[in-house]
């Protein structure tokens, strides 16, 4: 495992990856948001501005076009590939998103697909598994994984769409922190139900919910209800030797000093699990 932190593009058309460098880390996952970048020329220059930095991108995670609503009452109708409304067009711009991660040489793209029904035999199931097999397939034919983000769906709902898609490149970004902001779960025990499925991860921290309404509170990594440490040493029995990839969503020097002392403590920890020996019962 290596800690790798979140990238976005710069506004300026400044190498996004320097402070990544800075950090002293050499793998960042690439969010982006804004479709009218998915394009060969900005791959490129991507993929000369990371190796130019000796950072490697170690996937893309691709956002969409429409409302984004993150909350629990206008989540639903609002996120992912859940809504009709937005699901052809969406599918579409995530299509687009996987053509720039093939052009910059990423292996996978990352996604919010929404809140999945919990019921399978929900109307909006069916709909939604289709244009996730679609993106899948597309990803498939380029070479690329498609991984969920943790946070709307359970574990299980996960499991179980990667499971109805019969497609072996659909994977898990395991977003430690959103399982709880969300009130699905928490990491550690999420590993019992996809864990084998894990490709990527969001070192993140944070709180349950305190309402019905509005998500918990995120907050730096070490101070919130995520345990690290369980979560590390269970990855690493699990086999996982993908990227820890620290994703801080506030600005300025606070989010700056977060970052780097947590990838002292997580680098720590993953240390401590690669020493470690399972323990053979009896």
């Amino acid at each position: 495992m290596e800690v790798g932190v979140l990238s976005s593009p710069r506004k300026d058309g400044s190498n996004p990856f320097t402070v990544i460098a800075e950090y002293g880390v050499t793998n960042t996952q690439y969010c982006n948001w804004s479709t009218a970048y998915w394009t060969c020329e900005n791959a490129q220059k991507a993929k000369a501005d990371a190796a130019a930095v000796g950072v490697r991108i170690s996937a893309v995670w691709a956002g969409y076009t429409g409302p984004a609503v993150w909350n629990f009452i206008d989540g639903p109708q609002t996120l992912g590939l859940v809504p009709a409304e937005f699901r052809e067009q969406r599918v579409k711009e995530l299509k687009q998103g996987a053509d720039f991660a093939a052009w910059c040489g990423a292996p996978a793209i990352i996604t919010h697909c929404g809140f999945i029904p919990e019921n399978p035999k929900d109307a909006l199931y069916a709909p939604t598994l289709a244009a996730i097999v679609e993106v899948g397939k597309h990803c498939k034919q380029l070479g690329l994984g498609f991984w969920f983000e943790t946070g709307q769906e359970t574990p299980v709902v996960l499991l179980r769409v990667i499971e109805d898609s019969g497609l072996d490149n659909l994977g898990v970004n395991l977003d430690t922190a959103n399982l709880v902001l969300y009130g699905k779960g928490n990491a550690t025990d999420s590993l019992d139900v996809f864990g084998k499925h894990v490709r990527g991860l969001h070192a993140k921290d944070g709180f349950y919910p305190t309402n019905g309404r509005e998500l918990g509170r995120q907050v730096a990594i070490g101070e919130g209800k995520v345990d690290f440490p369980k979560v590390i040493a269970g990855l690493h029995q699990l086999g996982y030797a993908g990227d820890v990839t620290i994703e801080r969503e506030i600005s300025g020097p606070q989010q700056a000093a977060d970052i780097k002392k947590s990838v002292t403590y997580l680098r720590r920890l993953i240390k401590s699990a690669e020493k470690k020996r399972p323990v053979q019962a009896g």
